[in-house]
């Protein structure tokens, strides 16, 4: 088993690619806690888990509030001793251009894409430094990495989780605390439906993918589950682009 003996915590597991992530590294042998709103949909995956021989707790995180990323961290160790990796995968993606994005929608962003990654890499921290190292993957996009025409906010906290992320590699690397950045291009999830639901978008994404499809969630966990390993051990600061050969060209 690829994570045996870890302890993971993911941000937004109730649902999507961070609930495909948690079943995986339950089944690869890591005891995993979800933290998501999404109450229902996450006891749901939790029972889901632990029926199937798993263990895992669900924990309600609101990833923008500092004090449920305090109990969500304390929870994890309470249950489970320890903290090893932190997937920061919550997130949402509104599409809007820079003159339709108010002020409003762009805080409501910047608030759940990057402080909430921020809010989790620093309290994860220490729990990872008394475990002896650990790994921190936080999900960014393609959209961190090159501009799209259909959003202007999602694009800005991508690429900020993107450099967070190397700040932190290097900040904590002689620790033994690695941090890498995923960078899915379009997966089939509940986030991207609206984007796959407007045709002409969805067609000029696809033509714009040299594998001319979508990903599927276990494509991005089995990347996150590689990233959270010890077979990962000398990657840290790095961007792992799992998106079909988009940002090739």
């Amino acid at each position: 088993m690829r994570l045996e003996n870890k302890v993971a915590l993911i941000s937004g597991g109730a649902r999507g690619m961070g609930a495909v992530e948690a079943r995986l590294f339950a089944r690869e042998g890591a005891r995993v806690v979800i933290g998501d709103i999404l109450e229902a949909e996450g006891r749901q995956v939790e029972a889901q888990i632990n029926e199937s021989g798993g263990e895992c707790l669900f924990v309600y995180l609101d990833v923008t509030d500092e004090s449920h990323w305090e109990h969500a961290v304390a929870a994890t160790v309470a249950r489970f001793g320890r903290l090893d990796v932190l997937v920061n995968n919550a997130g949402i993606f509104p599409m809007a251009r820079v003159e339709d994005t108010t002020v409003e929608s762009w805080d409501q962003v910047m608030d759940i894409n990057a402080k909430g990654v921020f809010l989790g890499t620093k309290h994860a921290i220490p729990e990872m430094r008394k475990a002896g190292g650990g790994s921190i993957i936080n999900i960014s996009s393609v959209a961190g990495l090159i501009g799209s025409s259909h959003s202007a906010s999602y694009n800005a906290s991508k690429g900020a989780v993107r450099l967070l992320t190397k700040s932190t590699a290097i900040q904590y690397g002689s620790e033994g605390i690695r941090a890498n950045s995923v960078h899915p291009g379009l997966i089939e999830t509940e986030m991207s439906a609206a984007m796959r639901s407007d045709e002409p978008v969805l067609r000029r994404w696809l033509a714009s993918t040299p594998m001319r499809l979508a990903g599927q969630p276990e494509e991005v966990a089995y990347g996150v589950l590689y990233l959270a390993s010890d077979e990962s051990s000398f990657i840290t600061g790095s961007e792992l682009v799992i998106d079909g050969g988009t940002t090739a060209q």
